[in-house]
């Protein structure tokens, strides 16, 4: 299978997407059981790998307890020595916090069991542990794309892809948040039983077993307002916002700002971290997300009303910038009836 950053990027060749040669002894599975750790990425690899794994809970204090969300407390069978013997070693979502370091045990155990062989996966945040344990480092690492900008703060030499639902780069695996746990998941059922197998488990957990897009369709659709002075940039950015429907240039904004398009340029580049047709762009694509949401708009009417031309052009932006198509983004994101407006054509 070839890259594809836009829903998962991974490094395996097509013939392992439907594997038709089964393990004969089921496969050691061993899950972290991290300090506050998140109770569903927690029960998606138990829920998943129930069945053909040999599954076992580990943790840095085997029979103390761990604390979860909600006041529940969680033990673990094993220590985190459990991983000298997995084949794959799970890492769910750990805890958020600045001032969070992993044990050094958790990771040197980490590192023993990917240099013995062991597939390491993380889920959500799971890859500030990896990341921490030294493993993704100068690897292309998936996490929740409200954590992208700070494992790139705190571990520079991953090559952090915020778009991907996983990565799959060998024998490191890494996914976004919650639901995508379950899509990298069902991809290791894929690669150890086949396609037949993960698409049985999907059954089972009654989702998909493979999703179209990737998870920039999950960010808000509102681009965030740029935060600058009334004497700089935010009267000619309202401007714009109220006129997205109508063909802008760089000239016109730089006109309405009073400055060379040159100027305009630069002055935009430092306030806003990005060109002015970039920024158009972003506006456009988020008010047609918005009109797909909300409305029940033709996808023409819905690509003229937000500046994107025609449907054909609107389909290539959301094909470009969120890996999935406006009709497949409709249907996953369209409002009940009831709950907004719904506009009709004139």
């Amino acid at each position: 299978m070839g890259k594809d950053t836009h829903a998962v990027s991974t490094g395996r060749s097509a013939k392992n997407s439907g594997r038709s040669e089964v393990p004969q002894a089921p496969i050691r599975v061993v899950v972290t059981l991290l300090e506050e750790t998140s109770l569903f990425e927690l029960s998606v690899p138990c829920a998943v790998f129930a069945e053909g794994y040999e599954l076992t809970l580990c943790s840095t204090t085997p029979g103390g307890i761990q604390r979860a969300p909600g006041g529940l407390h969680l033990t673990a069978e094993r220590g985190v020595d459990a991983m000298r013997e997995a084949d794959l070693v799970v890492v769910p979502a750990c805890v958020m916090d600045s001032a969070y370091e992993p044990p050094e045990e958790l990771l040197d155990e980490l590192r023993g069991a990917h240099a013995r062989g062991a597939r390491v996966a993380s889920l959500c945040s799971g890859a500030f542990v990896l990341a921490a344990a030294g493993l993704l480092d100068g690897r292309e690492a998936a996490t929740h794309w409200m954590y992208a900008d700070e494992l790139r703060r705190r571990h520079p030499r991953v090559r952090v892809n915020e778009r991907a639902l996983y990565v799959d780069d060998g024998s490191i695996l890494t996914s976004a948040g919650t639901a995508a746990a379950i899509d990298l998941c069902l991809h290791i059922v894929r690669h150890d039983y086949g396609s037949a197998a993960a698409a049985e488990v999907g059954r089972r957990m009654v989702v998909a077993p493979h999703r179209e897009g990737d998870q920039s369709q999950y960010a808000p659709a509102r681009a965030p307002r740029v935060r600058t002075s009334e004497q700089g940039l935010a009267p000619v950015l309202d401007w714009a916002l109220d006129r997205l429907q109508q063909p802008l240039s760089v000239g016109e904004l730089a006109s309405r700002a009073g400055m060379s398009t040159r100027t305009f340029e630069r002055y935009f580049a430092r306030e806003v971290g990005t060109t002015p047709l970039r920024w158009l762009n972003q506006q456009r694509l988020a008010r047609a997300r918005e009109l797909l949401e909300t409305t029940d708009l033709p996808v023409d009417t819905v690509a003229q009303r937000s500046g994107l031309g025609s449907g054909d052009g609107l389909r290539q932006h959301f094909h470009r910038a969120l890996g999935t198509t406006p009709a497949a983004y409709r249907r996953a994101f369209r409002m009940p009836r009831g709950s907004a407006t719904s506009t009709r054509p004139t």
